[in-house]
């Protein structure tokens, strides 16, 4: 019977696809690592206060690249090239959504605006990302390989995904509610596609390296597309909700170190 556990079981089963998984988690992970690290050093005077959250928020991503990286080097793998089909990060910036990458590369500072459109990103990033940890912590928190990093990149994206609750509703408060809706809607919309092709490109690679049956690919891609069809009707909807976190000032503090995977 496929389910969640079954499936990613196997994937975890064999080195191909595990450096695959690893290598797509780590480059998206230390992608937005720089993403955030340029905004911290960007943020506008008004809101400096904010730059040690945000670096703090970049440097979780790193450490969540090496955990996997650390992953795969506990097993004698190294990392492969990531398809550009299953490049979650590159695509969200294609389709517009955050930051661009020219913008974070010019020297010049960001604006409000520009604070509340990457606020409003994560926030909609970090739902998808806290979720999917989620899933893995539901079934792997105990692995005796995946399981230590399972729950700390757990915690922490559920600290990103507070800290983003906390921060838009303090600006929705100073009068940016509207353009914070407009811009969550957007994003969210954005990303439910994305997602869908992303999950539908990995799965595919997957299904090649593993070597899976036309059938169970074609049941695969179903549920894929169905899942797309609820976010897109009404589940876009839990993305661009706001409320006040119980953790408040999330990342009010120090990143924690990776643990060790020799």
């Amino acid at each position: 019977m496929l389910s969640a556990k079954s499936l990613f079981q196997e994937i975890l089963d064999n080195d191909d696809s595990f450096a695959l998984f690893c290598s797509i988690a780590a480059g998206g992970e230390s992608q937005g690592g720089w993403e955030n690290a340029r905004i911290a050093a960007l943020v506008p005077p008004d809101e400096r206060d904010l730059a040690p959250k945000i670096a703090r928020h970049g440097a979780d991503e790193d450490k969540h690249g090496r955990i996997f990286n650390a992953l795969m080097k506990r097993r004698g793998l190294e990392p492969v090239p990531v398809p550009p089909e299953t490049d979650y990060t590159m695509l969200l910036e294609r389709k517009g959504i955050g930051l661009a990458h020219d913008r974070l590369r010019a020297d010049r500072p960001l604006t409000v605006r520009d604070i509340v459109t990457y606020l409003a990103h994560s926030r909609v990033t970090e739902q998808r990302a806290s979720e999917q940890m989620e899933l893995l912590r539901r079934h792997f928190a105990d692995h005796p390989d995946l399981g230590r990093a399972v729950r700390m990149i757990s915690h922490d994206e559920d600290s990103h995904l507070a800290y983003c609750h906390e921060e838009l509703l303090r600006f929705a408060y100073a009068g940016h509610g509207r353009a914070i809706q407009r811009t969550l809607r957007e994003c969210a919309l954005a990303e439910i596609r994305v997602h869908r092709d992303v999950s539908l490109a990995v799965m595919a690679h997957m299904g090649r390296i593993l070597g899976w049956s036309t059938a169970k690919s074609a049941v695969l891609a179903a549920g894929i597309h169905a899942r797309y069809a609820w976010e897109r009707f009404a589940g876009w909807r839990r993305m661009v909700s706001l409320r006040m976190p119980e953790h408040r000032d999330a990342l009010g503090g120090p990143a924690t170190a990776a643990p060790e995977f020799a």
